[in-house]
């Protein structure tokens, strides 16, 4: 099976940098401003959006997937029947056992708040997001509860915050993470001395991190499914709810994507290249139902090749504040949306492609 990671055509990559003109922040917070004033409209965020909380970002002139040091595991590697599957999945489970904890602690950045701000006051009733890490629902989680953030937010790609085995159990994800150092109490005594020593690895954007040449990812453990044992069954095939590549999304969640585009005015699309198709068909069907699209992205994007959509090269982090009050007005003066507009951190990831974790002693 030949599975390739999705990317932006070099045709698009050279016509976006000859093409590439300096937009103000003053002239964007206007340009979205005037966009968004009418409201019901549509959103839709890709990694960008998580830059300043820590998360590196996928492409872009730094992104992950650009280096060609970096090798995801696909979809049917992890879940493949065999000896080599379970290798795959050893070795997706160490890496990612070391690097969930700074996706479970990242925080929301001042865009998820604003983004969180114009939904709250329904100028953007759904966002539709690529992101896995959650920080859109932590935005929202002090003012709308879980199921009216499920009703708001659509994960277009999943969450690393929960995870299933091959029969359908599922379980919550810091409780699988701790399933996995009981399992393997040496690694959970090495992550225990990053966390102490305040080295924590650098996280790659699905969660991982890099490790040394030599690791020994054989003699890791991966525990059983709890469910699985009580049905008389063994099963360590685990996948956290996340489309991997090669991977489709459900029927249902794509049609509840191309729902919400057909039910709003107008589509924002914020922090992404479009490499991915399941984003990209969203922004073709809204201008094949000529609405609006407006693209709020550093860096070229896909976007570059479709006829009709205006792109904004400013990163968001500059102009969504000033916009949401633009927009909002007097309504800014609401103690939730002021408290929103004064939140978030800004811890931007470094900009180097490898760091691997020090070698751990004797594993």
């Amino acid at each position: 099976m030949r599975v390739s990671v999705p990317n932006i055509p070099d045709a698009v990559l050279r016509a976006a940098g000859s093409a590439k003109a300096a937009v103000s922040p003053a002239f964007a917070v206007d340009r979205i401003t005037r966009f968004l004033a009418r409201g019901n409209v549509a959103v839709l965020t890709g990694a960008g959006v998580s830059v300043d909380s820590g998360i590196r970002a996928y492409r872009g002139e730094k992104g992950s997937y650009l280096n060609p040091n970096y090798k995801p595991i696909f979809y049917h590697e992890l879940m493949e029947p065999t000896p080599r599957g379970v290798g795959f999945r050893q070795r997706y489970w160490l890496r990612a056992y070391l690097g969930y904890p700074s996706v479970r602690d990242a925080q929301p950045n001042p865009v998820h708040f604003a983004l969180a701000a114009l939904q709250y006051a329904s100028v953007t009733p759904h966002i539709i997001t690529q992101n896995v890490d959650g920080l859109h629902h932590k935005a929202l989680r002090d003012v709308w509860d879980s199921s009216k953030r499920a009703e708001g937010i659509l994960e277009l790609h999943g969450t690393l915050h929960s995870v299933r085995c091959s029969h359908g159990h599922k379980v919550d994800r810091q409780k699988f993470q701790d399933m996995l150092g009981d399992a393997n109490p040496r690694w959970k005594a090495f992550a225990e001395e990053l966390e102490h020593s305040h080295s924590k690895p650098r996280t790659n954007p699905d969660g991982d991190v890099v490790l040394p040449e030599g690791t020994r990812y054989d003699q890791f453990i991966v525990p059983e499914c709890a469910d699985c044992l009580a049905e008389n069954r063994l099963n360590t095939m685990h996948k956290p709810e996340v489309i991997f590549f090669g991977e489709s999304i459900s029927t249902e969640v794509k049609n509840r994507s191309f729902d919400i585009v057909d039910k709003s005015e107008r589509l924002f699309v914020v922090g992404t290249t479009l490499a991915t198709f399941s984003a990209y068909r969203l922004v073709k069907h809204a201008i094949e139902r000529r609405k609006p699209v407006l693209v709020l992205n550093v860096g070229p994007t896909r976007a570059h090749e479709l006829a009709g959509i205006e792109v904004l090269e400013v990163p968001a982090g500059a102009v969504l504040r000033d916009v949401v009050k633009q927009v909002l007005g007097s309504g800014v003066q609401n103690p939730t949306v002021a408290k929103m507009l004064e939140s978030g951190v800004v811890k931007t990831p470094p900009d180097d492609y490898d760091d691997p974790v020090p070698r751990p002693t004797g594993l």
